[in-house]
Parts: C-alpha cells; sequence; structure tokens
C-alpha cells in the first residue's frame, strides 16, 4: 500500500512543479512549447540520476522508487505533451520547427539520460570516506 501513496503522493508534487514551470515559462498555444522541453530534458536527465545512482542501492525502499519515479518524474514530464506540441506546431504552419523539437526532444534526452545514468552510477559507487580530518577541507 505505501507505494501507491508514494505515487500518488508524488504525483502531487510533479503536477506541482510542471505547473510552476508552465507558469514561469508560458508560450502561446501555436508557439514554441519551450517550457514542455525544458521539463522533459530535465526529467530525463533526474531518471537517469536515480536510475544509475540511488536505485543501485539496496537500502533504497521500493516507495521511495516508486513515489519518485513513477510519482514525482511520470507526472513532471509526459510524451503525450511533447506529441500534441508537435501537432499544434505542425498544423499551424511550423513543421520545421516541429521537426526540430521533436529532434531536440529525442536526442536530448537520451544524451541526458545517458549522463545522468554515468553520473548516479558514478556518486553511487564512489567510496565513502573512512576518516575524516578536521582541517578545514570540504568534502
Amino acid at each position: 500500500m505505501l507505494p501507491y501513496l508514494a505515487v500518488f503522493a508524488g504525483g502531487l508534487l510533479g503536477t506541482g512543479l510542471r505547473l510552476a514551470v508552465d507558469s514561469a515559462l508560458p508560450h502561446a498555444d501555436d508557439g514554441f512549447p519551450g517550457s514542455t522541453l525544458i521539463v522533459n530534458l530535465v526529467g530525463t536527465f533526474v531518471l537517469g540520476w536515480l536510475a544509475g545512482g540511488l536505485w543501485t542501492r539496496p537500502s533504497t525502499p521500493t516507495w521511495l522508487k516508486a513515489g519518485v519515479g513513477s510519482g514525482v518524474i511520470g507526472s513532471f514530464t509526459t510524451l503525450s505533451a511533447v506529441m500534441g506540441s508537435i501537432a499544434i506546431l505542425d498544423r499551424g504552419g511550423e513543421t520545421p520547427l516541429a521537426f526540430l523539437y521533436l529532434a531536440v526532444s529525442l536526442v536530448g534526452g537520451l544524451a541526458l539520460a545517458a549522463a545522468g545514468l554515468k553520473l548516479g552510477s558514478a556518486l553511487a559507487h564512489r567510496p565513502m570516506p573512512t576518516e575524516i580530518t578536521d582541517d578545514g577541507a570540504t568534502l
């Protein structure tokens, strides 16, 4: 039951974050959907980072993975918004811009997901210090 509640709560959070980005970066219905592009690129990076790092640790609870992955990231990003934006751009006579948007979404999303996986893996598998000295240095 806890994973379902985590997805529900995460969905509320992700939807709120998505609304905040859309409100901060508004665009006309037939304009370039910059906020959707940013949201989806950020979401692919974060999901890759989590999948490559935090989620590989056996101690990470299943409910947390479900709540953050399916809940927060799943409601923050959306493929349907990408497809809708492409259709609107195309219908408005902006076919080259629609293809550019699709290309940036696909290539950028794959690149950022790969970068997130690599960074998450590097951070998750970095050995923790066994001794912390008090020399004023920041870890």
